[in-house]
């Protein structure tokens, strides 16, 4: 055996022992090679937290000084910011005493400091509200200022816009405003002139307005023979405002000598949203003025309306034209419905029913289905409303509202007579559900109108309603027989609101008077709507008795308290009071059997009740107007009196 294979047989015995001793080594080897990394990444670890430590000790110690230093800035700086804030702020406490400010209030109040004086002397144009929040205007010498108020916290911010509350006004005056300068007269005063006479006049009229226009500097353009443009703005018109359109005085005074003075009649307006809609405005202002019978400004700025002048009665139009204009497009309107139904005022008077009896009539004319719409007698037409009774015929034709509701389609003709107020007719419901409406009136067009009406009649010259539909009668067809009822009616409406024909008559109004008559109008039956029932006068006289005369020439009676009474014989009180000696105008306050506080007012001419009674929130005519009103007679007294004291002060009507 040779020593290679004997060593080779060796190994391969010997290499398991190998083997494993390389295996040991090589375990222990790795071993400490892990124990030595673990070490190593323990003393690392260690050693990033203890940099880290002090790093982040340091961060803070670096910190605090800067936030040290940032916050003495930022309470620096705030406290020379609170000093020159361009605003005002104001801390109060629970007894409303100041106890804080900045200097921005004390140079306001050019105070070296308010704190501890109490609001009310600081500000005594203002108290704080209960509201969370508020916002206030305040004038303090020549400057506006705006609060915001903050009640909670008894905290007021304060505001100078002064800069942007003038721009404002300033913008608000520059706005544009037009105006329509109408003669409303030109016919009727140049009637029977020849063609020198009439260009003098003329001359005359057309040279004081273009004077006035010059005067409040209006740019003036004339349109026709008697309409003039006027352009200005709204700081002009609020002049024209204070002087209350003195142009209407100075040419119904210069024209005096004419049988007939000449009147204006003037629409402004300003405010609207587009030219287009403010030419609207304005021409439906003059048609406002025209409608109260001429000789007077309406004024539209926005949402209010104003009038001024309304002097004198509305001139009587001599000539029929009109008329027959109205009864003929009237006849094609009843022609083309299916039936009429006819209305008048709340608490209707026998003008109203004798004026819708005549409306009745012309419907049967045409052999059209016609209804009056009535709820209950009141005292004014209880004698008229007996007599009716007895021609079955036209009784059976009145209707309440309710069955004026059940029968009114889209094609009825709704006529409303003696008020163009939507508010006073008995059932404002039935005008909603028919476009086709007319309206036939005589008294002064106020601010509140039907709205959309296809066919309007107002003649404010005109006695009665009564009157009106009389002469639409004569026109609406070629013969007219009226029967004795109906006649006697029409009669008794242009009585009534005549006195006898005593107040209020033109030419127009007896020539109606001579048709109903020949028709057949009984005088007799007229007495007998017309009588007075004994306690009722006795009651009358005690309302008189309690009268008062003011200003030398007004008369007021005030009812006693507790009592109540009927619109008519209020009515009738005013009437009788206006027959005094020395009395021109007569007021009458009295409660109504309603519940309502009643106001009717009379006057011969001279003092225009109409103006009165609508700032009461009433209307009429010049001679004869009412209001109604809550609350009790003695406030209403109060209140009438400080109308006629302001009225008195504006104009010195009552001199």
């Amino acid at each position: 055996m040779n020593l290679p294979k004997f060593l080779l047989k060796r190994w391969h015995g010997m290499h398991h022992v190998w083997a494993f001793v390389l295996m040991i080594v090589l375990t222990i080897a790795l071993a400490w090679y892990e124990w030595i990394a673990g070490l190593a990444a323990l003393v690392l670890t260690f050693a990033v937290g203890v940099l880290s430590l002090l790093a982040e000790r340091a961060f803070r110690r670096d910190l605090k000084s800067y936030l040290g230093t940032i916050s003495y800035r930022v309470k620096k700086v705030g406290n020379e910011v609170v000093s020159d804030l361009p605003f005002g702020i104001l801390i109060y406490n629970e007894d409303n005493v100041i106890e804080w400010h900045n200097p921005f209030v004390a140079e306001m109040l050019e105070r070296d400091t308010v704190i501890g004086v109490p609001l009310a002397e600081a500000l005594p144009t203002w108290q704080p509200a209960k509201e969370k929040e508020t916002l206030v205007e305040l004038s303090i010498g020549s400057r506006i200022y705006e609060l915001i108020v903050k009640s909670e916290e008894r905290l007021v911010y304060i505001r100078d816009i002064t800069l942007r509350w003038t721009t404002q006004k300033k913008y608000e005056e520059e706005k544009l405003a037009l105006g329509i300068v109408m003669m409303d007269n030109l016919e009727e005063v140049t009637q029977g002139m020849d063609d020198q006479q009439r260009a003098a006049l003329l001359s005359r009229v057309t040279s004081a307005i273009t004077d006035w226009a010059q005067r409040y500097q209006l740019y003036i353009k004339r349109l026709t023979s008697d309409r003039y443009l006027l352009i200005t703005n709204q700081m002009t018109l609020k002049q024209l405002e204070h002087s209350r359109f003195v142009i209407l005085d100075e040419v119904r005074e210069m024209t005096h000598e004419q049988k007939i003075p000449m009147t204006l009649s003037i629409g402004f307006a300003a405010g609207a949203e587009s030219n287009i809609e403010l030419g609207q405005w304005a021409q439906m202002s003059l048609d406002i003025a025209l409608g109260r019978g001429g000789d007077q400004a309406a004024v539209k700025v926005g949402q209010r309306q104003s009038f001024y002048g309304g002097k004198s009665n509305a001139v009587e139009k001599r000539t029929r034209v009109r008329a027959r204009v109205v009864a003929h497009a009237l006849r094609d309107m009843i022609k083309e419905s299916d039936k009429v139904v006819i209305m008048g005022h709340k608490m209707p008077d026998m003008d109203s029913v004798g004026a819708a009896i005549g409306v009745l009539k012309a419907a049967r004319l045409f052999d059209k289905e016609a209804y009056i719409v009535l709820e209950g007698v009141n005292p004014a037409i209880q004698k008229m409303i007996e007599i009716i009774k007895e021609d079955e015929r036209i009784y059976k034709r009145f209707i309440t509202p309710d069955q004026a509701l059940g029968m009114i389609s889209p094609h009825t003709l709704a006529v409303v007579v003696d008020t163009h107020k939507a508010s006073m007719v008995k059932e404002p419901r039935l005008l909603t559900l028919t476009d086709r409406i007319v309206v036939v009136d005589h008294h002064r067009r106020s601010e509140e109108f039907i709205t959309n009406p296809l066919l309007v009649y107002m003649e404010p010259y005109a006695s009665s309603t009564c009157e009106l539909v009389t002469e639409l009668l004569q026109y609406i067809h070629d013969r007219v027989l009226l029967d004795v009822t109906e006649a006697t009616s029409l009669l008794a409406g242009i009585a009534v609101d005549t006195k006898s024909f005593s107040l209020r008559t033109g030419a127009r109004t007896f020539e109606a008077a001579s048709f109903l008559r020949r028709n057949g109008a009984d005088t007799g039956l007229i007495q007998r709507m017309l009588k007075e029932d004994l306690e009722e006068y006795i009651k009358k006289a005690e309302v008189i008795k309690h009268a008062e005369i003011m200003y030398d020439h007004i008369a007021l009676a005030v009812t006693e308290p507790g009592k109540k009474y009927s619109q008519l014989l209020i009515a009738q009180a005013a009437d009788t009071l206006l027959n005094m000696t020395d009395v021109m105008a007569s007021f009458v306050i009295g409660e109504r059997t309603d519940g309502q506080i009643g106001v009717s007012a009379r006057s011969l001419g001279s003092i225009n009740v109409q103006i009165v009674m609508e700032r009461l929130g009433g209307g009429g005519h010049l001679t004869n107007a009412a209001a109604q009103l809550e609350g009790s007679t003695a406030q209403v007294k109060e209140q009438l009196k400080a109308v006629l004291a302001k009225i008195e002060q504006e104009e010195g009507l009552f001199e």
